[in-house]
Protein backbone atom coordinates (compact mmCIF):
# COMPACT_ATOMS: atom_id res chain seq x y z
CA UNK A 1 0.00 0.00 0.00
CA UNK A 2 1.23 3.79 -0.98
CA UNK A 3 0.34 6.00 1.54
CA UNK A 4 0.24 10.01 0.42
CA UNK A 5 3.38 11.77 1.29
CA UNK A 6 0.93 14.22 3.43
CA UNK A 7 -0.30 11.38 5.38
CA UNK A 8 2.93 10.08 6.65
CA UNK A 9 2.65 12.49 9.72
CA UNK A 10 0.12 11.68 10.74
CA UNK A 11 0.84 7.52 10.87
CA UNK A 12 4.42 8.45 12.66
CA UNK A 13 2.19 10.86 15.36
CA UNK A 14 0.75 7.02 15.57
CA UNK A 15 3.56 5.65 16.18
CA UNK A 16 4.73 8.07 18.58
CA UNK A 17 1.71 7.78 20.52
CA UNK A 18 1.92 4.12 20.81
CA UNK A 19 5.73 4.60 22.25
CA UNK A 20 3.77 7.39 24.88
CA UNK A 21 1.65 4.16 25.75
CA UNK A 22 4.08 1.93 26.26
CA UNK A 23 6.34 4.28 27.94
CA UNK A 24 3.26 4.91 30.33
CA UNK A 25 3.37 0.94 30.95
CA UNK A 26 0.25 0.05 28.48
CA UNK A 27 -0.14 -1.65 25.40
CA UNK A 28 2.18 0.27 22.02
CA UNK A 29 -1.22 1.53 20.73
CA UNK A 30 -2.06 5.16 19.18
CA UNK A 31 -4.13 6.92 16.91
CA UNK A 32 -4.97 10.25 15.28
CA UNK A 33 -8.35 11.87 14.13
CA UNK A 34 -7.99 14.12 10.64
CA UNK A 35 -10.76 16.44 9.11
CA UNK A 36 -11.84 15.87 5.62
CA UNK A 37 -9.83 19.53 5.35
CA UNK A 38 -6.63 17.95 7.12
CA UNK A 39 -6.97 19.08 10.14
CA UNK A 40 -5.72 17.09 13.68
CA UNK A 41 -9.54 16.86 15.73
CA UNK A 42 -7.85 14.59 18.40
CA UNK A 43 -5.21 11.63 18.79
CA UNK A 44 -5.16 9.37 22.03
CA UNK A 45 -3.23 6.20 22.77
CA UNK A 46 -3.84 2.74 24.28
CA UNK A 47 -5.38 3.23 28.44
CA UNK A 48 -6.38 -0.11 29.04
CA UNK A 49 -3.40 -0.48 31.80
CA UNK A 50 -6.03 1.12 34.54
CA UNK A 51 -7.82 -2.40 33.93
CA UNK A 52 -11.04 -0.79 31.58
CA UNK A 53 -9.84 -3.12 28.47
CA UNK A 54 -11.84 -0.55 26.10
CA UNK A 55 -10.25 1.92 26.81
CA UNK A 56 -8.26 1.83 23.10
CA UNK A 57 -7.66 5.06 21.25
CA UNK A 58 -10.09 4.31 18.48
CA UNK A 59 -12.84 3.35 20.56
CA UNK A 60 -12.15 6.92 22.26
CA UNK A 61 -11.70 9.16 18.92
CA UNK A 62 -15.22 7.48 17.58
CA UNK A 63 -16.49 8.66 20.72
CA UNK A 64 -15.35 12.05 20.72
CA UNK A 65 -16.24 12.55 17.07
CA UNK A 66 -19.96 11.48 17.75
CA UNK A 67 -19.63 13.88 20.86
CA UNK A 68 -18.13 16.61 18.63
CA UNK A 69 -18.55 16.41 14.54
CA UNK A 70 -21.96 16.26 12.21
CA UNK A 71 -22.47 13.24 10.35
CA UNK A 72 -20.82 14.57 7.18
CA UNK A 73 -17.81 16.20 8.60
CA UNK A 74 -17.21 12.20 10.73
CA UNK A 75 -18.14 10.86 7.54
CA UNK A 76 -15.51 13.24 5.83
CA UNK A 77 -12.85 11.97 8.63
CA UNK A 78 -10.01 9.37 8.52
CA UNK A 79 -8.68 7.20 11.26
CA UNK A 80 -4.63 7.05 11.21
CA UNK A 81 -3.17 4.35 13.71
CA UNK A 82 -0.27 2.23 14.84
CA UNK A 83 -2.61 -1.04 14.16
CA UNK A 84 -5.80 -2.36 12.40
CA UNK A 85 -8.59 -1.25 14.63
CA UNK A 86 -10.04 -4.73 16.52
CA UNK A 87 -13.39 -5.78 16.35
CA UNK A 88 -14.76 -3.64 19.23
CA UNK A 89 -13.49 -0.26 17.70
CA UNK A 90 -14.49 -1.64 14.24
CA UNK A 91 -17.43 -1.32 15.32
CA UNK A 92 -17.67 1.58 16.65
CA UNK A 93 -15.99 3.40 13.95
CA UNK A 94 -18.99 2.15 11.78
CA UNK A 95 -21.53 3.12 14.15
CA UNK A 96 -20.34 6.20 14.39
CA UNK A 97 -20.53 6.77 10.62
CA UNK A 98 -16.16 7.96 10.48
CA UNK A 99 -14.62 7.35 7.43
CA UNK A 100 -11.51 5.77 5.61
CA UNK A 101 -9.27 3.86 8.32
CA UNK A 102 -5.24 3.87 7.44
CA UNK A 103 -3.05 1.73 10.07
CA UNK A 104 0.41 0.64 10.37
CA UNK A 105 0.34 -2.64 11.43
CA UNK A 106 -2.28 -5.33 10.40
CA UNK A 107 -4.32 -7.29 12.80
CA UNK A 108 -2.84 -10.82 11.01
CA UNK A 109 0.63 -8.53 11.42
CA UNK A 110 -0.14 -8.57 15.11
CA UNK A 111 -1.37 -12.36 15.63
CA UNK A 112 1.49 -13.62 14.17
CA UNK A 113 4.18 -11.64 15.84
CA UNK A 114 2.36 -12.85 19.09
CA UNK A 115 2.77 -16.42 18.12
CA UNK A 116 5.96 -15.82 17.17
CA UNK A 117 6.43 -14.66 21.46
CA UNK A 118 4.41 -17.40 22.59
CA UNK A 119 2.21 -14.69 23.48
CA UNK A 120 -1.50 -16.67 24.43
CA UNK A 121 -4.14 -15.03 22.31
CA UNK A 122 -6.39 -12.62 23.71
CA UNK A 123 -9.91 -12.75 24.55
CA UNK A 124 -11.34 -11.86 21.10
CA UNK A 125 -10.17 -12.71 17.72
CA UNK A 126 -8.69 -10.55 15.89
CA UNK A 127 -10.47 -10.03 12.02
CA UNK A 128 -10.27 -7.50 9.54
CA UNK A 129 -11.85 -4.34 10.03
CA UNK A 130 -13.87 -5.44 6.36
CA UNK A 131 -15.16 -8.21 8.21
CA UNK A 132 -17.00 -6.40 10.85
CA UNK A 133 -17.58 -3.11 8.50
CA UNK A 134 -17.90 -3.65 5.16
CA UNK A 135 -18.56 -0.59 3.87
CA UNK A 136 -15.28 1.49 5.48
CA UNK A 137 -12.56 1.97 3.68
CA UNK A 138 -9.25 0.32 5.10
CA UNK A 139 -5.99 1.20 3.75
CA UNK A 140 -2.94 -0.95 5.45
CA UNK A 141 -0.29 -1.69 6.37
CA UNK A 142 1.99 0.77 5.66
CA UNK A 143 5.90 -1.15 5.57
CA UNK A 144 8.01 2.04 5.49
CA UNK A 145 6.61 1.82 9.96
CA UNK A 146 5.81 -1.58 10.47
CA UNK A 147 9.00 -2.76 11.80
CA UNK A 148 8.59 0.09 14.24
CA UNK A 149 5.25 -0.78 15.30
CA UNK A 150 6.64 -4.60 15.82
CA UNK A 151 9.47 -3.39 17.92
CA UNK A 152 7.39 -1.47 19.88
CA UNK A 153 5.38 -4.38 20.93
CA UNK A 154 8.37 -6.90 21.94
CA UNK A 155 9.49 -4.60 23.87
CA UNK A 156 5.93 -4.71 26.03
CA UNK A 157 5.50 -8.31 25.76
CA UNK A 158 9.02 -8.68 26.85
CA UNK A 159 8.69 -7.14 30.11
Amino acid sequence: MVVKDSELPHLRRCVELAAEALEAGDEPFGSVLVGGDGTVLGEDHNRVASGDRTRHPEFELARRAAARLTPGERAAATVYTSGEHCPMCAAAHAWVGLGRIVYVASSAQLSAWLEEWGVPAPPVRALPVQEIAPRVTVEGPVPELTERVRELHARFHRR
